[in-house]
């Protein structure tokens, strides 16, 4: 095919330059606007993917990249895994250094053989080539080609040429080599189309992107994958070992799924009998959802399990049970067969899980999904997140929460959405009482109770880190020059919205400005965390604010006697599509009241609102920094 002699006969001209000494991918030759806001330059890349057969599959990829300075340097590592569903054939590679000449070819024995099994949290049948080029002499060039071959067309290789955010494309060309009567899928965004051309019996799709600039960063922007060009690939009919699905419908690949995992929900006896004892007497299916589900979270523990088919088939019921551990896909398939013993019908659900990764195409089936949860339908249906030991029964947080999950069901997937958290439910409502002396030090004493994703940092901490490492997360949290902790205590409050009060003493050093006979002081003490945001009228992306939330501060303030209010700062009050801020201070005797009131909505907003937006939180960035003037009378 004439696309691809006329790769080789690129690749052998590049040889003839190597060999006769001559420059390849000067640094210098990258255009100034091709460095703007990129730390590594994309030069050249090619990846031919040629699906021969259900379970034959090669792709060979050939890359170039230049790393401006040092915090691009960690991209030009190179990792591929390898399994039974992948073998990595071949790997080659060299280094350049400024001036685009060779400095070191790639050496078989410089490439490591990487296992990430061992300690206890992971379990796989994945190893890893990994190789990286180390040189400090910025800019330098590094140069890979790799050959892989896949035994599935499930995982066929999609295309992002823009890797990251800091990357820009000189180059890269995605080719896909098919048999005539093979039915390839594909969704193409923020590149052209090109049809499908037959070639001596094969059909070959390619697609191509040149000069892309580097993304500058945009704060509150979509996600990466929704603003770079990209290629998604998926096959209609596929195999993978020995199961036969079909991807082209949500409905199909839900039906493989389901397939996959059929039947490996069967208990043993003991447990059985556990389940009956958990829930005797309990007539709420509620409450017999919640008592199973925290003997779950007592008495099993998470592990990640990459064993298998793709990772894609759970250990079976009776396995959970006898070794008291499992991944998302065990744990949730093991709740879902307690649940079964009980009477009580549910679903596990493919979803695409973090707090910055919501976006899938709904358009597109595919399986974009790193993570699995447990539906259980009702007129309210309860989700539940079989991984954590500390969640309560219902609440998915963040992590899983309003976004699109496949249902894997008898009679094939079905597309649902998880519930998003209101702004009632993300709060955080704070009270503080503080004392200030005449030389400006305050001593404060706060009550902060936060729910929902408001309180989904902290309960982390408490969970994650050590008493004197939570300190120290909470010391960097504060707005505040010098200080003394005196208390800090968190305690957890069960509920369906789970809640944390956190009770905080303070000692601030010279926390107000003390001037002749008068007295400076920021009345909004522990709550300054909104960002000032500058306008931008060249951007890119939509304004996304992912969660809705209100938070709510009652300042008061005892002020040494003999002091009244000079100046006192003008009540603020915004209303906006974005939501709403309210700030308001006043003194009554030696007592000074701070109101302070913040409700943010969530939702995607057109990028000409932009400023709007900035003026927004910049407006309130000042408010919150108010000073008020006390003079001695």
């Amino acid at each position: 095919m004439y696309k691809l002699l006329s790769s080789l006969a690129a690749a052998l001209l590049c040889c003839a330059r190597l060999m006769a000494g001559d420059p390849v991918y000067p640094a210098k030759a990258i255009p100034d606007s091709m460095q703007k806001n990129a730390h590594l330059v994309k030069r050249f890349e090619e990846i031919i993917q040629t699906i021969s057969g259900p379970k034959e599959v090669n792709v060979v990829t050939r890359y170039v990249l230049t790393v401006l300075d040092k915090e691009g340097a960690d991209a030009t590592m190179l990792v591929r895994s390898y399994n039974k569903q992948v073998d990595v054939r071949s790997i080659s590679g060299a280094l350049y250094d400024a001036d685009g000449k060779l400095v070191k070819k790639l050496k078989q024995s410089d490439i490591k053989d990487l296992s990430v099994d061992g300690d206890g949290s992971l379990m796989t049948d994945t190893r890893y080539k990994v190789h990286r080029f180390y040189h400090n002499l910025y800019p330098y060039t590094v140069e890979y080609e790799v050959e892989e071959r896949l035994h599935n067309t499930y995982s066929l290789r999609s295309w992002m040429p823009q890797a990251k955010k800091d990357c820009t494309v000189e180059a890269s060309r995605f080719t896909v080599v098919t048999p005539a009567d093979y039915q390839l899928r594909y969704l193409a965004s923020g590149v052209s189309d090109k049809p499908a051309v037959t070639e001596k019996g094969k059909l070959v799709y390619t697609w191509e992107v040149k000069n892309v600039p580097a993304l500058a960063d945009e704060p509150y922007s979509k996600e990466f994958v929704e603003l770079s060009a990209n290629v998604l690939i998926s096959p209609a009919a596929f195999k993978i070992d020995d199961y036969e699905g079909n991807g082209a419908t949500w409905e199909g690949l839900g039906k493989f799924g389901y397939t996959i995992n059929a039947g490996r929900d069967e208990l043993p006896d003991n447990i059985k009998q556990k389940v009956h004892e958990l829930i005797g007497g309990q007539s709420s299916k509620a409450q017999q959802i919640e008592t199973l589900y925290k003997w779950l979270q007592q008495n099993y523990r998470y592990i990640s399990i990459q064993l298998g088919i793709g990772g894609l088939q759970t250990f079976d019921a009776k396995t959970v049970a006898a070794k008291g551990y499992g991944d998302c896909k065990a744990l949730s398939n093991y709740m879902m067969a307690l649940l079964k013993e009980a009477g009580i019908k549910s679903y596990c659900a493919w979803v695409k899980a973090g707090d910055g990764e919501k976006y899938l195409n709904e358009k597109f089936p595919d399986d974009d999904f790193n993570h699995v949860i447990l539906c259980v339908p009702d007129k309210d249906t309860t989700w539940l997140e079989c991984t954590s030991g500390t969640l309560p029964a219902g609440y998915l947080g963040g992590f899983t929460s309003d976004r699109a999950v496949l249902l894997l069901t008898e009679e094939g997937g079905k597309l649902v959405h998880t519930p998003a958290m209101g702004m009632q439910n993300n709060r955080q409502e704070r009270t503080v009482n503080a004392v200030m002396q005449d030389n400006g030090n305050l001593k404060v004493s706060s009550v902060t109770l936060r729910s929902g994703e408001e309180q989904e940092d902290l309960h982390n901490i408490l969970h994650v880190l050590s008493k004197d490492k939570q300190l120290e997360v909470m010391r960097k949290s504060l707005d505040l020059s010098s200080y003394d902790v005196g208390k800090y205590e968190c305690r957890e409050r069960p509920a369906l919205v789970p809640e944390i009060e956190e009770q905080l003493d303070l000692n601030c050093n010279a926390y107000a400005t003390v001037t002749g006979k008068r007295i400076f002081v920021v009345p909004n003490i522990l709550n300054r965390g909104i960002r000032k945001l500058e306008a931008d009228s060249n951007r890119i992306s939509d304004v996304v604010l992912k969660y809705a939330f209100m938070h709510t501060d009652s300042v008061t303030i005892t002020v040494p006697e003999g002091y009244k209010a000079e100046a006192l700062p003008a009540p603020v009050v915004l209303m906006t599509k974005f939501g709403s801020y309210s700030a308001v201070a006043r003194m009554t005797g030696n007592t000074i009241t701070y109101i302070r009131k913040l409700q943010r909505k969530s939702g995607t907003f057109p990028k000409t609102d932009y400023n709007e937006f900035a003026k927004f939180y910049t407006t309130i960035y000042r408010a919150d920094r108010n000073r008020m003037v006390l003079v001695k009378e």
